[in-house]
């Protein structure tokens, strides 16, 4: 006989199990399968997710099990088939429309090869078409989107209810609910309704009818017995009343208000709604009194006060709306997510909540009534001047390998040294998925765990404050996704797509550039929405500013099948974004507002001369251009990264040569470089690094803010496209080690420093010459007058500086100076060569790259890499004609150990190579090279490990 205990856990995970088959797509036979059974699996595909619903193609089944030495429901074991592999052992038939049959024979045991030494405890599916369908795979799944699991069972007694096929039941009062219940091995079977019997038979299976009655909640239970031998099963039903009608408390806005330590006030806007519950881990997940929300007196919004919560104890909860919508509270700030919670480290979040499995559906919020509270250190952080500001983009994920805050405030000295005044943020309110962009977005209010705690966040603004850069985070209220709870509240299953009477999306996007579902911006509902979120950002959190993404979609104007129209003058648009641009300088009147806007030039200026920022649409293109040396027509003619080129009034104009959205510089410059000239071919990766920074001397001098994409100042020249468009990027910051690199590096940060630190480049008294391979910008103030000219062509020029005045002009990168006696002099230029040329001697930076350098004459021996190294080493060459050039090995005591390179170099770069085992040397020493070229004669010490 079992005892009393194996009975109630029996019980229980029964009821679980069953509290997630709501709706199940597969049923059994056997009922109760064991090891040893031959199973016939019916998967209806109309139910579930009904994700193959109407498919007619072949339907294969993802299958495994899960033992005992499974770590968890994601810990599939023993899987038949990868996935997308089609086999005839996971091949359905079907068997009627919507309907098939998996014939898992001779035995579960044999059928997944399962060693005799594990426990089958469950059968595992997803149902996939057999072929992908635009690109995507059609899967069968649970109404909820995940896996469908069945029980397997050991030796022994059982019995289940098989209708009701859940553990709560929601029905009106007067309702009949069929119960019909079975059991494997019974020889009576009893039924009970609040401890009180109703119902017994002889044998397994049961069939009764009860009669729900007027009000409250009845647990039904169902005792089997078999000789000594006793199993159960439960469920509870309740019995709705008419909702009751009561007036929202004062000061209570929707989400999750705190009253005291012990008491919250929730509040959901949901109106044309019948009824709503409150289901979390304060009522057990289960429909009560104490959950049944009550409805203002306008049917608008649903809200309930729970008392006796546990100071500061996590609960999750969801909203039950109208007897078939799960979702969490849209206003909150953590999530529960069944899908991915569970592959973010506790390193990355500590204590994580453990998803509540079985009771809720979906993704969860969460409630707490005291939180820990950050303590900020600066209050009092003075942002940058627009026109000051150098902006650094970054996705946290592909930043830093950790992909968290911590990792990423560690990294705050380094931009800092680069200069950078500004750190934007790709988004990081709550998104679908874990490895992402983020512009997936389903919770607004809540940051996204895989980068870490929320106080996380707080303390790297914090210390980005501390190191005087402020902190711009990328938003996205175009558009939301699927798991958003404003869009599963009013969901149109027909047409897959929001419902029409959704109060905050568009059934159909306005226009065709939108992604997932689309804002209605003129709804009232929307712009309450947008008002909450950019107040909560800017209070709760202290950032500096927004980066809107896809601004141009806020509108009602409907442009679909019009590109061209869509980016046409939009007085109403304008309307919008002036609108959230006053709620946001109402928290803050120095906040940031950025867009991605990319309309007509009409409109743009309008928004920038009312204060806002806009990013420069086209420009990154022609600086690209300009660095693969083509330079035909107006291609390479970057004016347009000034906002005096557009016509506005103030320098709002944000510029940039890379975006997470466009391709490499240097990678364009590899793969497409102008190489018609073979010793100056810019497909070579130091020439495209010599490229990528004299581009940069011509987009940081231009005045106006400027932004940079991460790794930009290193030359990243990954595409884009590596690893598909949104996909995970290599990391690479051991371009630090590359002397090149490094060399950009330090010329960007130069530029920077000239940028940031010199009024002259913040003027608005300077004129653009830029059509055409020989390029200048002449900039005046008060305090010094610059000229910047490049040579942009792959064969030398001359060209008129445009010098303002005669005397003294100091070139910045070398720290010649030259005197103009005519301001119509000419200057010769060599191909890729650029100057930098002030009135008044600036610190000349120290880059480390030969590639400014007026006197070529010597060659330019960099520093070789790797060092230290176990095997081969570069040396990298630089020479303007043909030179003989002997490369000797040396011990520290000068002692020769031979020859590495004796003989001529071509023009151009040049990289020699050492391999280190070609000679007697010992490991963890330190070694010579000198490189002797006629009279020149240079020693770099190698560390040999």
């Amino acid at each position: 006989m079992k005892s009393k205990n194996t009975i109630l856990l029996l019980a229980l995970f029964i009821s679980i199990a069953f509290a997630s088959a709501q709706n199940s797509p597969i049923t059994v036979t056997p009922t109760f399968p064991s090891v040893n059974d031959q199973v016939e699996l019916i998967f209806d595909a109309t139910k579930g997710n009904a994700g193959l619903a109407g498919y007619t193609g072949d339907v294969y089944a993802h299958t495994g099990v899960l033992t005992d030495v499974s770590a968890g429901s994601s810990d599939w074991r023993h899987v038949k088939t990868n996935w997308g592999q089609n086999t005839p052992a996971t091949k359905l038939e079907r068997i009627g429309p919507n309907l098939y049959k998996l014939l898992i024979s001779p035995s579960i045991r044999t059928y997944y090869n399962v060693p005799l030494n594990e426990t089958i405890q469950k059968m595992a599916f997803v149902f996939r078409s057999g072929v992908q369908v635009n690109g995507n795979w059609l899967e069968g799944k649970t109404e909820a989107g995940g896996d469908i699991f069945y029980d397997v069972y050991p030796e022994g007694l059982f019995a289940k209810f098989i209708t009701p096929d859940q553990y709560s039941v929601l029905v009106t009062p007067g309702t009949e609910i069929e119960v019909a219940a079975i059991s494997n091995q019974a020889d009576s079977l009893f039924l009970y309704m609040n401890d009180l019997l109703i119902k017994s038979v002889a044998g397994n299976t049961l069939n009764y009818t009860i009669n729900a009655g007027t009000n409250g909640k009845h647990y039904i239970k169902l005792r089997a017995k078999h000789l000594m031998e006793m199993a159960v099963d439960s469920f509870y039903f309740y019995v709705k009343q008419a909702v009751n009608i009561q007036a929202l408390p004062q000061n209570i806005v929707d989400g999750i208000n705190v009253l005291d330590e012990n008491t919250i006030v929730l509040s959901l806007y949901a109106p044309e709604k019948q009824d709503v519950f409150v289901l979390g881990d304060f009522n057990n997940w289960e429909y009560d009194d104490a959950g049944y929300m009550n409805r203002t007196p306008d049917g608008k919004r649903y809200w309930k006060q729970l008392n006796n919560l546990e100071a500061g104890k996590e609960y999750i909860f969801q909203y039950f709306v109208d007897g078939s919508i799960r979702i969490g509270d849209p206003y909150a700030e953590k999530v529960s997510d069944p899908w991915n919670d569970k592959f973010i480290t506790e390193s990355t979040y500590p204590g994580i909540l453990t998803y509540p499995a079985g009771k809720a559906q979906g993704i969860a919020t969460v409630l707490q009534t005291q939180q820990e509270e950050y303590n900020w250190q600066v209050s009092n952080f003075e942002k940058p001047a627009k026109t000051d500001l150098v902006i650094y983009e970054l996705l946290v994920r592909d930043f830093v390998a950790k992909h968290d805050y911590r990792t990423l405030i560690d990294t705050l000295s380094y931009l800092k040294r680069l200069g950078i005044n500004a750190i934007e943020l790709m988004p990081v309110s709550e998104f679908e998925g874990n490895s992402s962009w983020g512009y997936n977005p389903n919770y607004y209010f809540a940051p996204d765990k895989y980068y870490g705690h929320k106080n996380d966040l707080k303390e790297f603004i914090d210390e980005c404050h501390k190191a005087d850069i402020a902190v711009i985070i990328d938003m996205v209220l175009n558009h939301s996704f699927g798991t958003s709870p404003m869009v599963m509240l009013y969901w149109d299953a027909a047409n897959n797509r929001p419902a029409a009477n959704n109060p905050w999306f568009n059934p159909i996007p306005k226009h065709d550039y939108n992604v997932g579902f689309d804002f209605n911006h003129d709804s009232p509902q929307t712009k309450a929405l947008v008002d909450r979120v950019v107040k909560f950002w800017l209070e709760e959190y202290r950032v500096d500013g927004y980066r809107f993404d896809l601004s141009k979609g806020f509108t009602q104007k409907n442009t679909l099948g019009d590109v061209g129209a869509w980016g046409k003058y939009d007085a109403s648009r304008i309307a919008i974004w002036k609108n959230i641009a006053n709620t946001i300088w109402s928290v803050n009147p120095d906040t940031y507002v950025i867009l991605e806007h990319f309309a007509d030039n009409s409109e743009e200026k309008e928004l920038a001369n009312y204060g806002m920022m806009l990013w420069a649409s086209g420009t990154h293109d022609k600086y690209k251009e300009a660095a693969m040396g083509y330079n035909n027509g107006g291609k390479s003619d970057f004016s347009s990264a000034s906002y005096k080129d557009r016509g506005w009034n103030s320098p709002h104009l944000v510029a940039y040569m890379e975006s997470h959205d466009e391709e490499r510089m240097v990678y364009k410059n590899i793969k497409f470089g102008n190489s018609t000239v073979p010793w100056y071919n810019l497909k070579d990766s130091t020439r495209a690094f010599e490229r990528a920074a004299q581009a940069a001397s011509f987009f940081y001098t231009i005045p106006g803010p400027k932004m940079l994409w991460q790794f930009e100042e290193l030359g990243y020249d990954y595409s884009i496209d590596f690893n598909g468009r949104t996909g995970e990027k290599p990391i690479r910051w051991n371009y630090t080690n590359d002397y090149r690199r490094e060399s950009l590096y330090n010329i960007t940060k130069a530029l920077i420093d000239l940028k940031t630190g010199y009024e002259v480049f913040g003027t608005n008294d300077f004129t653009l010459s830029l059509n055409g391979a020989m390029k200048k910008i002449i900039l005046k103030h008060s305090s010094m007058d610059a000229v910047v000219v490049g040579n942009f062509d792959i064969n030398p020029g001359s060209m008129q500086p445009g010098f303002t005045q005669t005397g003294y002009w100091y070139e910045y990168f070398t720290g010649d100076s030259i005197q103009v006696n005519a301001l119509d002099v000419s200057l010769n230029l060599k191909e890729g060569e650029y100057r930098i040329y002030t009135t008044q001697k600036i610190t000349t930076p120290q880059t480390g790259l030969g590639i400014t350098t007026p006197d070529r004459e010597k060659p330019i021996i960099n520093i070789p890499y790797p060092n230290p190294t176990s095997g081969q080493v570069t040396i990298p060459i630089y020479i303007e004609k043909e030179t003989r050039v002997e490369i000797e090995l040396l011990d520290i005591a000068g002692r020769s150990l031979g020859k590495v390179y004796s003989g001529l170099l071509m023009r151009g770069n040049n990289d020699v190579l050492l391999q280190a085992g070609e000679f007697k040397v010992k490991s963890n020493r330190l070694y010579l090279l000198k490189i002797t070229t006629g009279s020149y004669v240079k020693t770099h010490k190698l560390l040999l490990q």
